[in-house]
C-alpha cells in the first residue's frame, strides 16, 4: 500500500488500457481498500499527456502534498490513474525536468519521443522509425513528404479502429460527432506547408520549411490520437468502474480532478456513469484540453449544434468547476494549425489555434475553436466565474458550471507550452477541496 514515490496514504493506482480496460487486481484492490480504511472522500486524478508511470505518479504526489494538512481530519483517499498517453519530449514539465539545451534548428525525433511512441502506439515500431528517418534525412519535398503523411495516419489510426472511433468529437451538429480533422485527410504537402507556415507566425518570424510542418503535423496527430483515447478511457473505463465503487462502497464520494487530456477523460467519465449513481460529488478540471463548448447545449455559432457532454455536468452531485489560465501557450498559440477540421480546406496560418484538433485560441478561430483551460466552459447558462483568490474567499456553488480565472498562480513554463503544465500549487489544492465540500 505505501509508495515511497507518494506523499499521502492511503493511495491507490489505477492502470487503463487504450480501449478503457483496467487493471482488475489493481481495481480489487481499490474496492476493498476503500472500505477497509474507512475511506469518506475519495480524490481520483487522470494525468494529461505524461507518458510513463513515474512522471504521473510524480505529478500526483506534488499535487496531492498538501491535502492532509489542509483537511487533517478528513478521511481522504486518493488515486492515480494512469493511461496510455505521451507528450513529446521538447515539452518540458514545470519544475519537473532541469532547463535543457535549445531544440535543434531542424526537428528530428530524440530517443526519447520515439520511446513515448512505441509505449502508446505499441506495435507500430516500424513506421516509427520511418519517420524518424524521413525527419532525419529531410529528402525530396514531394513524394517523400507524402509518404510521411501516410505514416502518420497509419501510426494514429485514422480512421480509428476498434471502440475509439467513437470518442473523438468535442461537439456534435445535429446529433453527429465532428469528423476526422482536415490535417489528417488532406494532402501531406499542402498540410505541412500551412503546418510550417502557422510555426513562422507563432514564433515571431522564424522561418520553417515543409519538414518543420511535417514534425508539427506528427505532434499534433498524437495529440489528436490522446484526445481520442482520453474519451474512451474516461466513458468505457472509468465511468463504469465509478458505478462499481458506488455499488461496492456507497457511502463513499468521489472527487474527480483532470489535467489537460485527463480532463476530458474524468470528464467523459460523466458519460459513462450508469443511471442512478449519485457518488461524484465534484469535478475540478485543470488546464482541460478539449473544447470549450464541450457541454454546451447548443453553439453560439451554429444553433443546430451542441457539446459533447451537452447536459452531462447534471450527473455530478455538486459542481463541475473549470480552472484556466491566459498564461497556457499550449492552449493558447502555440500549436497554430488545429483550425483543420473535417471538411474545412481553409489554410491554418493565422488562426492561432492550439493542441490537438481545434482546441485553442486565434485572433479569429478562438471564440469558435476555444479550449476549456484557456478561458473556462462557454455557452453553458448560469455559469459562475471568478478569480481564483474570490474563489477562495468565497463558498464555490453547490452545482453547475463554475469558471475560475487561476492565471496568478499558473503562469510558469517554457515555450512551446507555456503554464499548460504549472498546476502544483497550494491554491489549486483548495479549490478541488473548496469545490467537494471536503474540510
Amino acid at each position: 500500500m505505501a509508495d515511497p514515490e507518494m506523499s499521502v496514504t492511503p493511495y491507490w493506482e489505477l492502470t487503463f488500457d487504450a480501449d478503457g480496460d483496467v487493471d482488475t487486481g489493481q481495481r480489487d484492490r481499490l474496492f476493498e481498500g476503500v472500505g477497509r480504511r474507512g475511506v469518506g472522500d475519495l480524490v481520483v486524478f487522470a494525468h494529461g499527456w505524461n507518458s510513463d508511470r513515474s512522471g504521473a505518479t510524480r505529478l500526483y504526489s506534488r499535487f496531492f502534498a498538501p491535502f492532509p494538512e489542509l483537511v487533517p481530519k478528513a478521511g481522504l483517499g486518493y488515486v492515480g490513474v494512469h493511461w496510455p498517453s505521451m507528450r513529446f519530449s521538447d515539452e518540458p514539465i514545470p519544475d519537473f525536468e532541469p532547463v535543457r539545451a535549445a531544440a535543434p534548428s531542424r526537428p528530428v525525433l530524440d530517443k526519447g519521443t520515439r520511446h513515448a511512441l512505441l509505449e502508446v502506439f505499441p506495435g507500430r515500431a516500424t513506421i516509427v522509425e520511418q519517420l524518424a528517418r524521413l525527419l532525419k534525412q529531410r529528402p525530396d519535398e514531394g513524394a517523400s513528404v507524402e509518404e510521411f503523411g501516410r505514416l502518420v495516419r497509419l501510426l494514429v489510426e485514422v480512421p480509428p479502429q476498434g471502440p475509439q472511433g467513437a470518442f473523438t468529437a468535442d461537439t456534435l451538429a445535429e446529433g453527429m460527432p465532428e469528423g476526422t480533422p482536415g490535417m489528417l485527410c488532406g494532402e501531406p504537402v499542402t498540410v505541412c506547408a500551412d503546418c510550417a507556415a502557422a510555426l513562422t507566425e507563432v514564433e515571431g518570424g522564424a522561418s520553417f520549411g515543409v519538414w518543420d510542418g511535417a514534425h508539427e503535423l506528427l505532434r499534433q496527430a498524437t495529440y489528436f490520437a490522446m484526445k481520442r483515447r482520453a474519451g474512451t478511457v474516461g466513458e468505457r473505463g472509468l465511468g463504469r468502474l465509478l458505478g462499481q465503487l458506488a455499488r461496492s462502497a456507497p457511502e463513499v464520494r468521489v472527487h474527480l480532478v483532470g489535467h489537460s487530456f485527463g480532463g476530458r477523460l474524468v470528464s467523459f467519465a460523466l458519460r459513462g456513469l450508469p443511471e442512478g449513481v449519485h457518488s461524484v460529488k465534484s469535478v475540478t478540471l485543470l488546464q482541460a484540453a478539449f473544447s470549450h463548448y464541450a457541454f454546451a447545449a447548443r453553439l453560439p455559432h451554429d444553433k443546430r449544434a451542441s457539446g459533447v457532454l451537452n447536459g452531462r455536468q447534471k450527473r455530478i452531485d455538486g459542481p463541475l468547476v473549470c480552472c484556466h489560465s491566459k498564461h497556457d501557450s499550449a492552449l493558447g498559440t502555440i500549436y497554430p494549425l488545429a483550425s483543420r477540421m473535417a471538411g474545412d480546406s481553409r489554410a491554418v496560418a493565422g488562426f492561432g489555434i492550439g493542441i490537438g484538433i481545434g482546441i485553442g485560441i486565434g485572433s479569429v478561430l478562438g471564440a469558435k475553436w476555444g479550449a476549456l483551460g484557456y478561458d473556462g466552459i462557454q455557452a453553458v447558462k448560469g455559469t459562475r466565474s471568478f478569480k481564483l483568490t474570490d474563489a477562495l474567499k468565497a463558498q464555490l456553488p453547490g452545482s453547475g458550471c463554475v469558471n475560475i480565472d487561476a492565471a496568478a498562480v499558473v503562469k510558469n513554463g517554457g515555450p512551446p507550452s507555456g503554464a499548460h503544465s504549472d498546476i502544483c500549487h497550494r491554491e489549486l489544492a483548495r479549490v478541488v477541496l473548496a469545490a467537494g465540500r471536503i474540510d
